[in-house]
């Protein structure tokens, strides 16, 4: 399947039953516990600080779901994702536990760290290190000293599952937009995470290269069972896929589905459409299409 060059059939808000929603007694993938951050200078014992970006935030995200975390420009989105993935974690003064799969993070090994939890970052030239897409979709896994019957196996099956046979031998800069997200990805998948961390994945695609990678996301999170928490400026993008919905404010989290009618308020230009998330995840449903019938 070309994930990038075709549209996928999107799910309606009804398409995805109860029994295919995550259950509330499921365990949980990755939990932030009364996290507090500030970049420097550090905070003071009151934990008060001018550059303070969370102040007790605190989510559970269960296996198996499709969690959007929304919130406005600087609101802690990407602090909190980072938090999760020690080798991007950010620098600064920070209390609070930070955990997936059940342990905390700062005891991961690298080897620990790449087979529980992947991060694709929000520009995917950044994130993609090598000249020839085979060779970076097998960086990781050449880094951990996988042997190389392992690294054929990883590499060859996550491109026949995201469609990538076309691009294996093109050079990494003469990809699009689209292409260099599915790649990026496509290297974090190789060293199979159960927990997936975006980025802002779908800000700098075209609505076609959007949808593909928005339906690349489904059928991770659907098909292999991956936990997949995505910061979004876009919930309406993949509202049609998600499972839950967090939105980030004034240093906390709180869940979408749990705050009522008047629990998110529209923030602004810069908000995301945040307006639209106070009535619950259902409300974004299809939002993405009416925006697209407009351009």
């Amino acid at each position: 399947m070309e994930v990038v060059a075709t549209t996928p059939q999107t799910p309606t808000s009804q398409s995805r039953s109860t029994s295919d929603r995550p259950s509330a007694n499921r365990p949980t993938a990755v939990e932030w516990r009364d996290v507090r951050f500030a970049y420097a200078p550090a905070l003071d014992a009151s934990h008060k600080s001018a550059n303070r970006v969370l102040d007790g935030a605190s989510l559970a995200v269960a296996q198996g779901e499709f969690c959007l975390l929304t919130g406005g420009t600087g609101a802690g989105k990407t602090t909190l994702l980072r938090m999760a993935k020690p080798e991007v974690a950010p620098n600064g003064s920070r209390s609070g536990d930070v955990l997936v799969m059940g342990r905390d993070v700062a005891h991961f090994s690298a080897a620990e760290s790449a087979g529980t939890v992947g991060y694709v970052a929000q520009v995917p030239s950044t994130q993609i290190v090598c000249d020839s897409v085979w060779h970076e979709l097998a960086f990781g896994l050449e880094s951990l000293g996988m042997p190389q019957a392992e690294m054929h196996r990883r590499v060859a099956e996550v491109c026949y599952f995201l469609g990538l046979d076309r691009l294996f031998r093109r050079r990494t800069d003469e990809l699009s937009g689209g292409e260099q997200q599915l790649v990026a990805l496509a290297s974090v998948l190789a060293m199979e995470p159960r927990v997936l961390l975006l980025d802002e994945p779908t800000s700098m695609l075209d609505p076609i290269a959007r949808d593909g990678f928005a339906h690349a996301l489904f059928r991770l999170n659907r098909e292999l069972g991956i936990t997949v928490v995505v910061a979004t400026h876009e919930p309406w993008a993949l509202a049609d896929y998600a499972t839950c919905a967090a939105r980030v404010a004034d240093g906390r989290v709180e869940r979408v589905d749990d705050a009522g009618a008047d629990g998110v308020r529209d923030g602004g230009e810069n908000d995301g459409d945040l307006g639209v998330l106070g009535g619950g995840l259902h409300d974004l449903h299809g939002r993405g299409r009416d925006r697209d019938d407009e351009v």
